[in-house]
């Protein structure tokens, strides 16, 4: 099983990366948020107001589960809350090569700021919301990695370039 699983925090860069490493690298490219939405009919916001956060990250562990005998040669962007669960940092691991992308919280508020369609920003000062979760999350996403990519003032080519390249390097 060959593939490139992309995890970090929201506005780190996951589908962007991963959509143009996919395209380039001949490989296919899977998003487990849009897969969520197209399966419940509904979008994230919305199944996070209607059941709640726990059920939501229910459907990402099915969603892991059930990858894990369809998925081959993919990238798979992943959400920002996947990998808090235990279960899905393993199950995350066990379907290919594991990649943090990695970004400052500057950087990341600089690309959240204006985007309303993020639950788990919602409520408190973003600023504030923004650091508590990197905070409660960096050690998580370091546990589930095989790789961490500093994306910070590098382009989405040059990203996707290292990410190739040091997956490479364990047999990707």
């Amino acid at each position: 099983m060959r593939n490139l699983i992309l995890i970090g925090f929201m506005g780190a860069g996951k589908t962007s990366v991963g959509k143009y490493l996919a395209r380039n690298a001949g490989m296919a490219f899977v998003d487990t948020d849009e897969r969520i939405v197209a399966e419940q009919g509904m979008e994230i916001s919305a199944i996070f107001e209607k059941y709640g956060e726990p059920y939501f990250r229910d459907l990402e562990t099915g969603l892991l589960e059930r990858m894990q005998t369809d998925m081959e040669d993919s990238v798979v962007s992943v959400g920002g809350g996947m990998p808090v669960r235990e279960q899905n940092r393993e199950l995350l691991r066990s379907l290919g090569c594991v990649i943090y992308l990695q970004a400052t919280k500057a950087t990341i508020l600089g690309r959240v700021q204006n985007d309303g369609t993020r639950p788990m920003l919602r409520g408190e000062d973003l600023e504030a919301r923004v650091e508590r979760l990197m905070r409660e999350r960096e050690a998580l996403y370091r546990e589930a990695a095989h790789l961490v990519i500093h994306t910070d003032g590098r382009d989405i080519p040059e990203v996707a370039r290292t990410v190739l390249s040091e997956a490479r390097k364990f047999g990707y």
